[in-house]
Parts: structure tokens; sequence; C-alpha cells
């Protein structure tokens, strides 16, 4: 069993061949396409064809996910070249291991007919995992190619909104009613052609296809097979609605353990199942959408997409950091005259608005996390303010001393060390104030609490160190 620092070695040695096949694929058709013969069109598609049954064999050796990771990887040419070599059923499966913007930039360069053929190799529940990337009128004609039953299926779980539990829920589960035998469940579990990923346990359900409890798989060699499952059913379920968030959901998971868990409807219906590996995985990108939306960023942006494309999507966050950082500049320009008196504040400013970003950062990442795990309530943001803001005071006093001690030994001032220190302390308390402030009022405003909060932080905490260090300065050294 390979170790964790073992699996990315393991997985760039099995890239590899495909990567340099690429690569020489790349310099081939360049030579060929320099050849001034007059059969050079000839020798350019033998050679061309020659690369790409190479290419084939490697790629068949390599598993969806890797081909997934692979694509994700690639510049756009590269990339687009390997898509097409893929076979329609695998290409299916590597669709729902991509980045939402690699997979929808493959998406708009495959023609209908072929992308109807990818979509005829999913499941419903598959399908209903890259709904929202495709056109309407594909998604349309392959929703209309499923049975009846799958139909309806993604009719409905594509209703609920994005991010709820009907949206990650599946329709595969082992189902069985109150009133059988031990025997008969067994039975069950044999009779199916495979047992559904992360299958844990069976559902019991009664009348109306109400769930009523649940059977774990391992309970059913413990009791004799002539028992009746109502007897032997655990009817303390930990069950989801569909409207419910999936982070809401996660966290249960976590807290309890959960490998499978029923979704049922307001009559308490069973209607489908919701995963670990789903749950999971929707929980991975919401904590990428929160790292990147910190800093401004989308989570699905292409790493390899078109330049201009990623470049217009920075301009909004930068021009508000441009602005920002120019009001910043303004603090500064009303105390010109006392820089110009004492050159040695110029050096120590950079240091009093570094500590405050720091704080502010630590606290905002704090309060977004109590916020995605729901501990933080009107009931107690008072006292997550006062706790906060106490640190930020402790941390102040001595690290402020620290600093304004610094101050007074490198410029033999110890009224400068006095404002060091006091400009320090009131930084990181107004740090502290603005990292729970910001993310709160992004909840209020219904957005993300993470969306910019660095941008935000880092011009509060600049600004208003210079502003505080200099007005300090003003009052006691000038």
């Amino acid at each position: 069993m390979s170790t964790p620092e073992e699996r990315p070695k393991k997985l760039a040695r099995r890239l590899a061949p495909v990567l340099e096949q690429l690569q020489r694929q790349s310099v081939v058709e360049s030579v060929t396409h320099r050849q001034q013969q007059n059969r050079s069109d000839l020798i350019e598609n033998l050679v061309q064809r020659q690369q790409q049954a190479a290419l084939v064999r490697e790629l068949n050796r390599l598993n969806k996910a890797d081909i997934g990771h692979l694509l994700n990887m690639l510049p756009a040419d590269k990339r687009h070249t390997v898509w097409q070599e893929l076979p329609d059923e695998t290409a299916g499966d590597v669709l729902l291991e991509l980045n939402d913007a690699v997979a929808e930039d493959l998406i708009e360069l495959t023609d209908e007919a072929r992308l109807l053929s990818i979509l005829g190799a999913l499941d419903s529940d598959e399908l209903t995992e890259i709904d929202n990337l495709l056109p309407p009128a594909v998604l349309q004609q392959a929703i209309d190619a499923l049975e009846t039953n799958e139909r309806n299926w993604v009719k409905q779980t594509i209703a609920y909104p994005e991010g709820s539990v009907g949206d990650n829920m599946s329709r595969d589960s082992l189902v069985i009613h109150e009133s059988l035998t031990i025997r008969d469940a067994i039975e069950r579990v044999r009779s199916a052609p495979e047992l559904p990923p992360q299958t844990d346990k069976l559902f019991v359900t009664g009348h109306h296809h109400q769930l009523v409890g649940v059977v774990p798989l391992i309970e059913l060699m413990r009791y004799p097979e002539d028992t009746l499952v109502r007897d032997c059913m655990d009817t303390d379920v930990v069950a989801f609605s569909p409207g419910d968030d999936a982070v809401d959901a996660g966290q249960a998971f976590e807290r309890y353990d959960l490998i499978s868990a029923p979704v049922v409807d307001e009559h308490h219906r069973l209607i489908g199942r919701l995963r670990v590996e789903t749950i999971m995985d929707h929980l991975r990108e919401v904590a990428q959408k929160q790292a990147l939306a910190k800093e401004g960023l989308k989570a699905d942006t292409d790493l390899f997409g078109p330049i201009l494309e990623g470049a217009r999507e920075r301009w909004p966050w930068l021009m508000i950091n441009l602005l920002t950082a120019f009001l910043a500049t303004r603090f500064i320009s009303l105390f010109e005259g006392t820089i110009q008196q004492l050159v040695a504040l110029a050096t120590l400013m950079p240091i009093v608005a570094s500590v405050g970003g720091n704080t502010g950062n630590q606290t905002a990442a704090l309060v977004i996390r109590g916020l995605a795990m729901e501990q933080i309530q009107g009931g107690n943001l008072g006292y997550i303010y006062r706790k906060e803001l106490l640190i930020s005071l402790i941390n102040g006093v001595i690290w402020g001393s620290v600093l304004g001690l610094f101050a007074w030994l490198l410029y033999q001032n110890p009224l400068l060390g006095c404002v060091m220190m006091g400009a320090v302390m009131l930084n990181l308390l107004l740090a502290a104030l603005i990292g729970i402030t910001v993310p709160m009022l992004l909840v209020r405003l219904k957005k993300d609490p993470a969306m910019g909060s660095s941008v935000v932080l880092t011009f509060a905490t600049d600004s208003m160190g210079f502003f505080l260090f200099l007005g300090l300065a003003t009052l006691i050294l000038v």
C-alpha cells in the first residue's frame, strides 16, 4: 500500500509517458509542417496517425481519474488532442472528474452528436452531476433518451437548488419492507446485480414507502433467518430532506460517522440516498471555493485557460485593491510633515500594518470556519467579539512592547517606542474587530463570508495602521 508521500510520485510516473508522447507529437508535427516536398501532406498524415496510435496506447493504460487529472493540468491545445482520442464511454466517466471550467471547455469543443453519445454512456445519477454544464437543448435530448423512471428521477433531481441534499443524492439503495424476514433481506442483497457504492445498510420501509428504520448489513449475520426485519431494525435513523443544505449534511456525516443516509420527502417517504463519497466531494468543492473566494478568485478557474480570460477575471478585485491602496496612501499624505521631521517613521510603518494584517486574517479564518460549521449564532456572537478583542489586546501589549523596545533601542527615542507600542496594540484590536465584522456582514448580505475578505482586511489594517501610527507620532513626537 502506498503512503500519502508516494502517491503523487506514482501518479507522476503514470502520466509521464502520455506527457512525453504529447510533446513528441508536437515536435513531429512542427517538423512535418516545414517539409517542402511534394508528398509532405502524405508524410504528415502517416506520421500523425502513428503518433495518435501511440497516444491512444498510453491513454488506455490510465484509469478515468488519472485521465481527468491529466486533462486538468494540460494547456488547451494538448487537452483537446487527448479529449478527441478518448472513446465516448471513457469520455463520459472522465467528464465527471474534471474541473467545471475544463469540462465546459471540452463540452463546447465537442459536436452535438458525439456529446449525446458520451452522455448516453452515463447513468441518471452521473448525468445530474454535470447537468449545469450542458447546453439546455443537449441536456433535454439526453434526458428524453432515458427510460421513464430514470427520466423522472433526473427531472426531479435537477430541480433542487445547487448545494442542497437533493442535488447530491443518488437513487441507488437497497430497500426492504418491514414485514419480511432476515432471510428475505439476505436474499435481497444476494440478488442485487452489484452492491451500490458505500452500501452499509438496508433501508426499511412500511406503508406507502415510508422510511421506518435501517438494518446494517453486519446485523444480518447476527439474527436467525426467520426473524422479522421490524423486530431487529434500528428506528433511530439520521435522515435528510432534499431541501437541506449539503454542508449541514456533511457535518452530520462527520458527527455520526455515517457512510450513507436516507433522504425522505415531507411525508417521510424514501426518495433517495446520500453517500459519504458524494458529500465529501461537495465539502471539498465548498472549501476550495471559500479559499479562492478569500482572494477574490473563482473555484472553477481553469489554471491553463486563455490568458485574456484569466486577466479579465482578476480585473474587478485588482481594481478594488488599487483603489484601497490609493486610499491608504492618502492617510500617509496627511502626515507628510511628520514623516519629514522623523524619517524613522517611514521605516517602521510597514511593521505596524503587517502585524495587523496577520491578526485580521487569523481572526477572519476562525470566524469563517465557525460560520461553516454553524458554531456561530446570534447568541454567542458577543462572546466571540469579546474573546478575540481580549486576545488581540494581550498580543498587542506583549508584541507591541517588544516592537516598542526595539524602536527605542534602534533610534534612541523612548517616545518613539511608546508610539510604536500604542499603534501596534490599537491596530491589532482594529484587525480583530474587522476580521469578525466583515464575514458576518457578508453573511447578512447572503454572500460567501470568505469572498474578498483578505482584500478588505488588507486595506483596513494598512490604512488604519498608517493612520494610527502617524497620528500618534504627530500627537506625541511633533
